[in-house]
């Protein structure tokens, strides 16, 4: 016979296990809100029958509404359907029937069938409410943890920053980031996929994905050519992306830059105070099949500085895409003597446009301590 001490292990083992079962499935299933809503409906029925002056017509609102965010896109419409029935019993049993209560039963209706009509557009995701937002934040980590940047020696000093149109979580631009599994490189890339905001969001999230494995699964010379053909496998109509890609021995400073329909990236040369742009030729990827893209190649040496980011910083309605790296290598250029500590977000708070996305990334090779 087992000792006590294993069959009340066991038995705990087992509680905790039914326990975080029953979690799972009230998370999962909308039955025990339903339940709930159900009693609360009849609850509010019941009392603006019996207190009519209490409970007024229009509380079968707060259940119709809870129901939007708790309940699913299949259970909703019964649901609504089930409140409006109880509408129809308030209305019924009511001592004095006024314009103003046909007012309050056609608002009511006029509520309820928005949201039948909504539940049907959410029917295509198949979920709602807050497990539907607790779902596009995670989708909006995904992407931002693809372009995190990794732990690095100490005299490298990487910033990304990047914001999307109209201020929402979602948008065309994203970064990925992926250093070498013995840590002698790092792969930084910037991609800017057409459309932007939210319109963008979803082939973004695809594409980080895709291009997070790509940078760590094939050599940099091969990179910009797989991207370029997965594109067009996808078939999209719209399905065009410009990439900058920057493959950085972070012993020895080499590095390595290709893009494709990408603006060129900046290099601030710390001894000379001057700064150049690195310019190669390459198509926008997804349109033109088994294409080359031309390699820059240089050595970032002690406090130099490397800018990568999208045309949404440097070019607007009323500023060509010169005068805009003018301006963003002349901003930079400041930054230089605080050793660009924070430097992404304050050039992406000072250049980049509400109305567009816009991402940047700065590599800078510090002194030695």
């Amino acid at each position: 016979m087992p000792p006590v001490s294993d069959l009340a292990a066991g038995s705990s083992r087992r509680i905790r296990s039914r326990w975080f079962r029953l979690q799972r499935q009230m998370m999962e299933s909308d039955r025990i809100p339903l339940v709930l809503l159900v009693l609360l409906t009849i609850a509010l029925t019941i009392g603006g029958i019996t207190a009519q002056t209490v409970i007024p017509q229009v509380s079968i609102l707060l259940p119709i509404v809870l129901a939007s965010l708790w309940l699913s896109p299949r259970t909703l419409p019964w649901f609504v359907i089930f409140c409006l029935g109880a509408v129809i019993v308030l209305a019924i049993n009511m001592d004095d029937i006024t314009t103003v209560t046909f007012v309050r039963i056609g608002i009511t209706f006029a509520i309820a069938i928005l949201l039948i009509v909504t539940s049907y557009r959410r029917k295509r995701l198949g979920v709602t409410g807050p497990r539907g937002e607790s779902m596009f934040v995670d989708l909006r980590d995904r992407i931002m943890k693809q372009g995190a940047i990794p732990a690095l020696p100490e005299e490298w000093h990487v910033e990304s920053a990047f914001r999307s149109a109209g201020g929402t979580s979602f948008g065309g631009d994203f970064i990925v980031a992926s250093k070498a599994t013995d840590g002698s490189t790092l792969d930084l890339i910037v991609v800017d996929v057409s459309g932007k905001g939210v319109e963008a969001g979803s082939r973004s999230l695809l594409l980080s994905g895709a291009f997070g494995g790509l940078a760590s699964a094939v050599g940099p010379e091969r990179f910009l050519p797989d991207a370029n053909g997965y594109l067009l496998r996808q078939g999209w109509l719209e399905g065009f992306a410009t990439a900058i890609h920057l493959h950085l021995d972070l012993r020895t400073g080499d590095f390595e830059l290709r893009k494709a329909g990408h603006p060129p990236s900046i290099w601030l040369h710390a001894g000379s105070g001057r700064w150049s742009v690195l310019n190669s030729e390459g198509p926008i990827l997804g349109l033109i099949p088994d294409t080359t893209f031309e390699v820059v190649r240089g050595r970032l040496l002690t406090d130099d500085a490397l800018v990568m980011f999208t045309d949404g910083l440097v070019e607007t309605v009323n500023r060509d895409i010169g005068s805009g790296i003018d301006k963003l290598a002349g901003r930079a250029q400041l930054l230089f003597p605080n050793g660009f500590k924070r430097a992404a977000r304050i050039l992406i708070d000072q250049l980049s446009s509400s109305n567009d996305d816009g991402a940047l990334v700065l590599v800078h090779r510090r002194s030695p301590v």
